[in-house]
């Protein structure tokens, strides 16, 4: 058992890692701002402790001391969110991540487990890429991953183990769901209207992993002993769920009765195209196995939706899509152009 701090567990993934780490009989806290407060289908993520809200560009080394590893996943994230602000983007995403490595450093936690992403990748095309792969960012938001990786990287020595968990695109059911993922969001629109409306023309390459898996992988690396992790990434994800987005919304028609396929006006190619390879974490790791496909995961998030009652107005509110939610924030005056919380801002539980 070790006791475990994890930046970001009020989001979409720590909502789902934290109790899976606690299961496993690992003592969690959480250290999270929050912004997406009530912003839940169902019930709500589980409390990791009683801390106050946490920006990661303030902490100090006494918010990680006691603990014996530190989960990141405290993000500004996804792409459409990154180019709002990139300079927040920056900020949050490379600023915060290295002051909370270098906190988490001078308190003596040896563990640094990083969320990073694929989509540092980017443009790298059909040809499946490894850990190995020269990085081709196309957005604020994978420049951010790859420098962040790079930077802690310059941490690593024998008392501070960073490891880079390179996520494929995570999807399916969160207690703080997500619609502006691509399984997540064709599943939704199909329910709630009747179309799998695509924003592209659907022959980007993307890799995906459930939400659940992600989590696993982030157990089975904080378990692992510490040579097989030591500075080291690895690309998250099954190869056989590297598909094009066509074939996802194939896939979502064919689970959601009478829908349809269709294509935005303004639908055309998408710069982030990409296939990777996932043998290292499967060499590493030959005892995980990872447990979800895109049609469970889209049987399950349409149970979801139809248990929770999601509507075409939840669909289309701030609450489950983060642009809008910050979006909504900024025009209330709650966070400034940075995306810090302003003195006494009571945030509000969505607009939904």
């Amino acid at each position: 058992m070790v006791k475990v701090l994890v930046a970001g567990d009020r989001g979409y993934i720590g909502a789902v890692l934290v109790p899976i780490l606690r299961e496993a009989g690992h003592t969690v806290d959480g250290l999270d701002l929050d912004l997406y407060a009530g912003c839940d289908l169902g019930p709500g993520p589980e409390e990791a402790g009683n801390r106050p809200r946490v920006d990661i560009r303030n902490v100090e080394p006494q918010d990680c001391a006691g603990y014996d590893a530190v989960i990141c996943l405290a993000a500004l994230s996804n792409d459409p969110v990154s180019h709002l602000n990139p300079a927040a983007t920056y900020s949050i995403n490379l600023d915060g991540t290295l002051r909370l490595g270098r906190a988490a450093k001078q308190a003596g936690v040896e563990r640094f487990l990083f969320a990073s992403s694929c989509s540092l990748y980017g443009a790298a095309g059909s040809e499946a890429v490894t850990e190995e792969a020269e990085l081709f960012p196309v957005t604020p938001y994978g420049e951010t991953k790859a420098m962040a990786e790079q930077q802690l990287a310059l941490l690593a020595d024998d008392s501070f183990s960073p490891t880079y968990l390179r996520n494929a695109t995570a999807y399916g059911f969160s207690p703080r769901q997500r619609l502006d993922i691509v399984v997540n969001n064709l599943t939704a629109v199909a329910m709630t209207t009747g179309e799998v409306s695509l924003e592209s023309d659907g022959s980007p390459w993307r890799p995906l992993v459930h939400v659940e898996d992600i989590s696993r992988s982030f157990l089975a690396m904080l378990e692992a002993p510490r040579h097989l992790v030591h500075n080291e990434a690895f690309n998250i994800g099954r190869d056989e769920d590297n598909v094009q987005v066509r074939d996802i919304a194939e896939i979502v028609r064919q689970a959601i009765p009478n829908s349809k396929v269709s294509l935005a006006a303004s639908a055309g190619p998408d710069l982030r195209d990409y296939r990777v390879d996932f043998s290292k974490l499967t060499s590493t790791f030959p005892e995980l196995h990872l447990r979800w496909n895109v049609s469970a995961g889209v049987d399950e998030l349409a149970r979801a939706y139809t248990e929770f009652g999601l509507t075409y107005e939840d669909f289309v509110s701030s609450t489950y899509v983060r642009l809008r939610r910050v979006r909504e924030l900024l025009d209330a005056g709650l966070i400034d152009d940075m995306l810090r919380l302003q003195p006494s801002a009571s945030l509000p539980q969505s607009d939904s």
